[in-house]
């Protein structure tokens, strides 16, 4: 079992930064692949970017690259993301989760924290 809690979610006006934080717990936790999934109102859970929490393997999601950075403290079990110049078409739900294999797709992923509102004003 991996538990996630994310953190840092707020309020930004366009072009501002934001940073994510995805706590993990459990045994097993470091052995994941962590990954960070948006959704708006009315829309589909989308990938955004992901990283093998063990070696450190980052993916991003062709709308993120040069504006989002993934990061991680081994010691804490924790993964951030870095979201720059942010648009108001990102503000969403924005969802930690975990799995065992590295796939942007959601029906992989076993576990998921409880979602951080991001709201992004233009």
């Amino acid at each position: 079992q991996v538990q996630l809690a994310e953190s840092g979610g707020g309020s930004v006006q366009a072009g501002g930064t934001l940073t994510l934080s995805c706590a993990a717990s459990g045994r097993t936790a470091r052995y994941y692949y962590i990954c960070w999934f948006h959704q708006a109102p009315g829309k589909e859970r989308e990938f955004v970017a992901g990283m093998s929490a063990g070696v450190g393997v980052t993916d991003n999601a062709e709308s993120a690259k040069g504006r989002f950075t993934l990061s991680r403290d081994i010691h804490k079990n924790t993964v951030y993301l870095q979201m720059n110049t942010l648009k108001p078409e990102e503000a969403a739900v924005y969802y930690c989760a975990a799995s065992a294999a590295r796939s942007p797709d959601t029906s992989r992923y076993s576990y998921w924290g409880q979602g951080t509102q991001v709201t992004v004003s233009s």
